[in-house]
């Protein structure tokens, strides 16, 4: 990932992309153009620049480790994309599992065991078809992190997420978690080419070491 960081970097990418978040699209277009003008000497003289950079004191150089990391994930597997599951996401799927099922498990439990979670969020996230889990963690979103929450069902909207999270308590206590422990591993979500979604693998942790989780999808 290092090459495809650098050549973001000298593309510019940490100032011209940065904000508002670009789509992996964007990201990867600006990393072809950057390798075709670039060439591969070209890359690799950049390379040697960027490792010389101290990333404590030039952020632009963990924008780009960060950017690239997505470009990593996104192509994780041919004839598809895939990107990490959102904190709303890894949340409802949280919420799904049996370790939190019966409310039995409290917040330090869960801190101390980031396995424990790992697994409690894959095992949720197996129980409902991937677009149904993308779907509640939109409405999620919607309660939880909106600059308006939702304070009622709306007919044909959010009666599905009520149903099948019906407990308020839980599902902030899962989407508070889900944002503020970014060290718990979570799997992909992936988009075949040819139509539809499965789960992917968990990936390994970001260059940051933690397995950052977006309020919206990051495709």
């Amino acid at each position: 990932m290092t090459e495809v960081a650098a050549a973001l970097f000298e593309a510019g990418a940490d100032h011209e992309l940065a904000a508002p978040a670009p789509s992996t699209d964007t990201l990867y277009d600006a990393f072809r153009a950057s390798v075709g003008e670039l060439g591969p000497a070209g890359v690799a003289g950049v390379v040697d620049m960027f490792n010389e950079l101290d990333a404590e004191e030039f952020s632009e150089v963990g924008v780009c480790r960060r950017f690239a990391y997505r470009l990593a994930l996104s192509f994780w597997y041919s004839g598809a994309r895939s990107r990490p599951m959102t904190a709303a996401e890894a949340a409802v799927a949280l919420y799904l599992s049996d370790a939190y099922r019966h409310h039995q498990v409290g917040v330090l439990t869960f801190r101390r065991a980031p396995l424990l979670v790992s697994r409690a969020i894959r095992q949720g996230a197996a129980l409902v078809p991937v677009e149904t889990l993308m779907y509640l963690g939109v409405a999620m979103v919607r309660e939880f992190a909106s600059p308006a929450p939702i304070t009622a069902v709306t007919p044909g909207r959010d009666w599905l997420y009520r149903q099948v999270l019906p407990d308020y308590h839980r599902r902030r206590f899962c989407f508070g978690l889900m944002r503020a422990d970014t060290h718990q591993p979570s799997p992909l979500l992936v988009r075949l080419d040819g139509g539809g979604y499965l789960l992917g693998a968990t990936p390994p942790a970001g260059p940051d070491g933690t397995w950052t989780r977006t309020l919206r999808a990051e495709w």
